[in-house]
């Protein structure tokens, strides 16, 4: 059955640097499907500032066959190896909105539990280059919702230029994140979100552009210090 993982890693500024501009994950690695190698991003931060894009921080999601093709990435290749001195979540899929290129969504959707099962949320686009003021205008706002909210135990963006964009959220429960996409939260100013998504529909910042939801499987190492982002996991 196929599953995703998101994966978060510290490497030298040089190093990470370098691999900007060369992938280090081969097209060709057995078992995988797609995936995104992207610098971390502060979610919320000025847009001109040494905390908005950390050089160093490295995010990358991915699409796999199966969780054996996984583990045997992790296990085998050079680069899969320092993943593995990382963090990831492995993810299987529940649903979607909107499409992007690359991805294969399956035919199999999983369910959680309760609507009070952790649940983690992905979203990622292809910006407009023109459109990127007014997403900035627009998108802030969201980032610090997402980012102060309580209901979220680990929250950041994510970029790989010139114009892919990705947030990557672990929210306590389901309905804490539902209710935040709709306003609904107990927090300062809740309807940032539904505002920014009225705007895009109006006219759209993205040549292509899907949040994705998923059953948080399993989660292994550390970042930051800190394990055990997702809570009650089996």
């Amino acid at each position: 059955m196929s599953i995703f993982s998101y994966h978060l890693v510290k490497l030298p500024f040089f190093v990470a640097t370098k691999k900007i501009f060369s992938n280090p994950i081969s097209k060709n690695t057995k078992g995988l499907i797609y995936s995104e190698y992207m610098t971390a991003m502060t979610l919320g931060a000025p847009v001109v500032s040494a905390s908005r894009v950390l050089i160093g921080q490295v995010a990358i999601f991915m699409q796999w066959e199966n969780e054996t093709a996984l583990e045997n990435y992790l296990e085998q290749d050079p680069f899969g190896k320092t993943l593995a001195k990382g963090w990831h979540v492995r993810l299987s899929f529940i649903r979607e909105w909107g499409t992007f290129s690359g991805f294969k969504i399956p035919a199999h959707r999983d369910k959680l539990e309760s609507p009070k099962s952790p649940v983690v949320a992905v979203t990622i686009a292809r910006m407009k280059p023109f459109a990127v003021p007014r997403f900035i205008h627009w998108g802030r706002p969201v980032e610090k919702l997402v980012r102060d909210h309580p209901g979220t135990t680990l929250s950041l963006a994510s970029v790989k230029f010139p114009n892919t964009v990705s947030t990557f959220s672990i929210w306590k429960t389901e309905k804490e994140m539902t209710d935040m996409a709709h306003g609904h939260s107990t927090v300062p100013n809740p309807k940032r979100h539904s505002a920014a998504m009225k705007e895009r529909e109006r006219k759209n910042f993205h040549f292509e552009f899907t949040t994705l939801r998923f059953k948080p499987i399993a989660e292994f190492g550390s970042w930051k210090g800190q394990t055990n982002f997702i809570p009650n996991i089996a």
